[in-house]
């Protein structure tokens, strides 16, 4: 069954770019952005990546974060910190569980081959837990627009 707005963020555990576990529910109190992506450091991964970078001023002033998630491991994620200058976690979900869990672990097709993967999509979670925006395939400019404008109301 698809989440949809309203629904509950499902929490997960999953460990940041440095090793450390971030808990979702640990982040109560604040609006957060989890994004999923299919790779680092590739075209449509970074202009999304780059585009919540660019937003992250306003997305702090409104008292959010963002969480990327790929099933990149922890060395990737650092590389990719670094080179594009993300000021935001990004984790690790190299079993592709919670992927699964937000139902965004999917059949996908490039260069006409089908294979599984991440279906590129965001979700924002109000302060209690709460889905306030849901984007299943969605495109990188497309995420950060719409996640943008649940975040600060506009």
């Amino acid at each position: 069954m698809a989440l949809k707005i309203g629904d509950p963020a499902p929490d997960f555990t999953l460990p940041d770019q440095d090793g450390r576990p971030v808990r979702l529910s640990d982040l109560r109190g604040r609006q957060v952005i989890v994004y999923f992506y299919p790779k680092d450091d590739t075209p449509g991964c970074t202009t999304q990546a780059c585009g919540f970078r660019d937003a992250f001023p306003r997305i702090t002033d409104a008292n959010a974060l963002v969480l990327g998630i790929s099933p990149d491991d922890a060395k990737s994620h650092v590389r990719f910190r670094a080179k594009q200058n993300l000021p935001f976690t990004l984790l690790s979900d190299v079993d592709h569980a919670v992927a699964e869990l937000y139902g965004v672990w999917g059949e996908r097709s490039m260069y006409g081959r089908t294979f599984m993967g991440i279906v590129r999509s965001h979700f924002v979670i109000d302060p209690n837990g709460i889905l306030s925006d849901v984007q299943v395939k969605v495109s990188p400019k497309d995420s950060v627009a719409s996640a943008l404008a649940t975040v600060t109301g506009s």
